[in-house]
């Protein structure tokens, strides 16, 4: 019961904090996609998994601003939520997005190379 408690108010936040980031005037979270949102077994943390396409000193500031934001973001949440109480929520840079295409480039310059020797031959 507390696994599927769990999940759906994972799901939850996640819908809500991306609604909620997203009306945030801050010029530094336009780019920011908020991908997942794991609560802990108590409902009391919350990691909530953001991706932003950035430069690398942008992306700090860009979790600077979420962090700043957080307790706003936070209150928003309990006035949207019918909860008792709100996780604490900690945001964490995701690099799975960027991981991704750093393997797909490396698939095509394998691909590249491949044909490249297959026509030499």
């Amino acid at each position: 019961m507390t696994q599927y408690r769990s999940r759906r108010l994972s799901e939850e936040l996640k819908k809500e904090i991306a609604d909620i980031v997203r009306q945030l005037k801050d010029p530094r979270l336009k780019l920011v996609s908020i991908l997942a949102v794991q609560v802990d077994r108590e409902l009391t943390q919350a990691k909530v998994y953001v991706s932003h396409f950035a430069e690398s000193g942008a992306k700090d500031e860009t979790l600077d601003a979420l962090h700043r934001a957080g307790g706003h973001i936070r209150s928003e949440l309990a006035r949207r939520l019918h909860t008792r109480t709100v996780p604490e929520l900690i945001f964490v840079d995701d690099h799975s997005i960027e991981a991704g295409f750093k393997i797909s480039e490396m698939l095509a310059d394998y691909e590249r190379e491949r044909q490249h020797t297959g026509q030499q031959e």
